[in-house]
């Protein structure tokens, strides 16, 4: 019989309400990467790799619903229930910019440039600000009239430098071409879609909707898309960044973070939150996935347990 050895996590402190969304770096020239945590809280909170806290942005008045970094780390952008997207500067900690919205902000994406951000929410509408013109009014993303969904925007993401995809409660995920402002392609589910991201080292976007996760090429028709039905409704999923062989996904109707291989068996479940997952996303290395939930908690999880990594010593000095 082979005993498995028990993934133990390491639990991140600090947040004081629901983790509402995880977003790692891209693997810096050192090795190394940073998370970045959204949470109702209102302070999205920055962390080394190994898990270990750098700083809080403080300035937003209300729940912080999404946080992204820019692919050198230098800028973080956060979308928040207080009706407005911010740009920090991740050294100082510093707000620099803060751009006003109608309604809540649900998501945020920082463009590979660093020249301008995306943002959409409750208002069902997609903008686009242009961070070298920061006082100028913002571009709209949009189909028919001003909006660019026909329910809230989840989830925005930036595909090179003039692609956007956004996806909504209304079932769709659509690709803009951010020089004209124009869609050009779109997907339709059934249900609302409940999380999107984007996996730059597999050139995927995952998806979650309903009981089903789907794995699409990013740019659209360039390869297949692989989708799966799940046995319960996953709130979020990662795909292994470079195996690609699993995914892991948190679920809002239990407290278990859950590993499946790339054909949906099941190969773990992982007990440690005290509260639904919202938000599950490997490290850009594949080495660990972060979890994030409603117990305020941000727990990481080695992908292979007892390997010596960050501030896990391995198997052998482990009692």
């Amino acid at each position: 019989m082979t005993s498995q050895l028990k993934v133990v996590p390491l639990v991140a402190p600090g947040h004081t309400r629901p983790v509402t969304h995880l977003s790692f770096s891209s693997l810096q020239d050192d090795g190394t990467y940073l998370l970045v945590s959204s949470c109702k809280d209102g302070n999205p909170m920055l962390r080394e790799w190994t898990g270990d806290w750098i700083g809080t942005f403080l300035g937003h008045k209300g729940a912080v619903w999404s946080t992204k970094l820019s692919p050198d780390t230098s800028r973080a952008v956060s979308g928040s229930a207080d009706f407005t997207a911010k740009v920090w500067d991740t050294y100082s900690g510093e707000a620099l910019y803060s751009f006003p919205h109608n309604h809540i902000v649900r998501t945020v994406a920082i463009s590979p440039s660093l020249s301008h951000i995306v943002t959409g929410g409750q208002e069902k509408k997609v903008r686009i600000f242009n961070l070298g013109r920061p006082d100028a009014d913002p571009e709209f993303l949009c189909d028919v009239g001003a909006t660019a969904h026909n329910g809230t925007v989840k989830s925005v993401v930036w595909i090179g430098d003039h692609t956007v995809a956004t996806a909504g409660e209304d079932g769709k995920l659509k690709w803009w071409d951010t020089r004209n402002g124009k869609q050009f392609a779109s997907l339709t589910w059934p249900d609302p879609v409940t999380s999107m991201e984007y996996s730059a080292p597999t050139n995927r976007l995952v998806a979650t909707s309903g009981k089903s996760v789907a794995f699409i090429p990013a740019m659209p028709n360039t390869a297949q898309t692989h989708s799966l039905t799940l046995s319960y409704h996953p709130s979020s999923a990662s795909l292994h960044p470079i195996l690609q062989d699993r995914f892991v996904t948190g679920s809002v109707n239990d407290e278990w973070v859950r590993m499946h291989g790339i054909n949906g068996e099941e190969r773990d479940i992982l007990k440690g939150h005290h509260g639904p997952v919202h938000c599950v996303e490997f490290s850009p290395d594949g080495e660990i996935y972060a979890s994030g939930s409603e117990d305020g908690t941000i727990r990481l999880w080695q992908t292979t347990p007892g390997k010596a990594y960050g501030l896990w010593q391995g198997a052998a000095s482990s009692s």
